[in-house]
């Protein structure tokens, strides 16, 4: 992944999985894991990931599995979906909580924990970061990590985030002209000098 002048490699995008980066099926107004012959990645999935691949050095996939804590899910096949989703996407690294609120972890969103430990392993400026979710725990997630937050809003029939999310867009395209539009206004433009 190539890096150019309008950010340092401290900086990062972290993508909620399903809803985000792959098409998750909607029940009762809430989105839901596909499983492994349905992952389909989400429309302009490949083009959104690749413009901000050229601008980052670090593109992440942050999840909540809980159902391999509900036993209605394999461990194993939540793993083979990161693969492939790693051998269709120029991400970094997958991270994923495999828990579910009873557990108590500090991984599951929204709690920062999947973040964090991304930031620990390859020295990540969470404030100079980005999360892109399509749900309430991914932009609190985002939040409490202090990173910029854009919500993909699907219309879900759930409860608002917390925090107020930094944008709100209608599919991942606009949430990469977003992030893109504000590293542009963070950073100056090369050759630019102010008095």
């Amino acid at each position: 992944m190539g890096v150019d002048s309008l950010t340092d490699a401290a900086a990062a995008v972290f993508f909620d999985r399903d809803g985000v980066l792959v098409d998750a099926v909607v029940r009762d107004g809430r989105p839901f894991p596909t499983d492994e012959e349905t992952l389909t990645l989400a429309a302009g999935a490949r083009e959104a990931v690749a413009r901000l691949a050229a601008h980052f050095a670090y593109l992440f996939v942050v999840s909540n599995q809980p159902d391999v804590a509900r036993g209605t899910r394999r461990r194993e096949d939540v793993e083979r979906q990161s693969a492939q989703l790693r051998a269709l996407l120029p991400l970094t690294a997958v991270y994923t909580c495999v828990h579910d609120d009873a557990d108590g972890c500090a991984c599951r969103k929204p709690l920062p924990g999947l973040l964090e430990a991304a930031a620990r392993a390859y020295e990540v400026d969470l404030r100079a970061s980005y999360l892109i979710g399509d749900r309430w725990r991914d932009i609190d997630a985002g939040a409490n990590a202090g990173c910029t937050t854009v919500l993909i809003d699907r219309g879900y029939d759930e409860r608002a985030p917390l925090h107020v999310p930094d944008a709100v867009v209608g599919d991942l395209a606009a949430a990469a002209d977003t992030i893109l539009s504000f590293e542009a206004a963070r950073r100056p433009r090369e050759g630019v000098h102010r008095s």
